[in-house]
């Protein structure tokens, strides 16, 4: 291990600290909104690099926007689509729960009647004998 042949001096350990210096960043203007930003990051205002968004929500609402000509002002969101598709598996869930339970009852039904037939039978057998 490399050990120092003297011990460096006041001066010298001031003039070497006197080149540390702190340098303002570097800031830029959003396209978008306008705010200003760091450069080379995106806009905490309106979640926007160089006019694109970047959040996913934003990109799925700019990607449905592009795609369809705006005929009416009934726009959903990314939200409001995905309490429709958990609406929708929650009635698939509760369907396939009734149709469970309607088929356990059948069963239990038939099983029922197949006994009532066979002590019908048994009893009209001992009855003829």
């Amino acid at each position: 291990m490399a050990v120092p042949k003297k011990r460096t001096g006041h001066s010298a350990q001031g003039s070497r600290r006197a080149k540390w210096k702190a340098t303002k960043p570097e800031t830029t203007k959003c396209p978008n909104c306008g705010a200003t930003v760091l450069a080379h990051t995106v806009c905490t205002e309106c979640g926007t690099y160089k006019g694109q968004p970047v959040k996913l929500a934003d990109k799925a609402a700019a990607a449905v926007a592009a795609q369809k000509p705006a005929k009416k002002a009934t726009t959903k969101t990314v939200d409001e689509t995905k309490a429709e598709v958990k609406t929708e598996t929650t009635a698939k869930k509760a369907a396939k729960t009734t149709t469970k339970k309607s088929t356990a009852a059948k069963s239990t039904t038939a099983k029922k009647t197949t006994a009532k037939k066979a002590k019908a039978k048994e009893t009209a057998e001992e009855t003829k004998e």
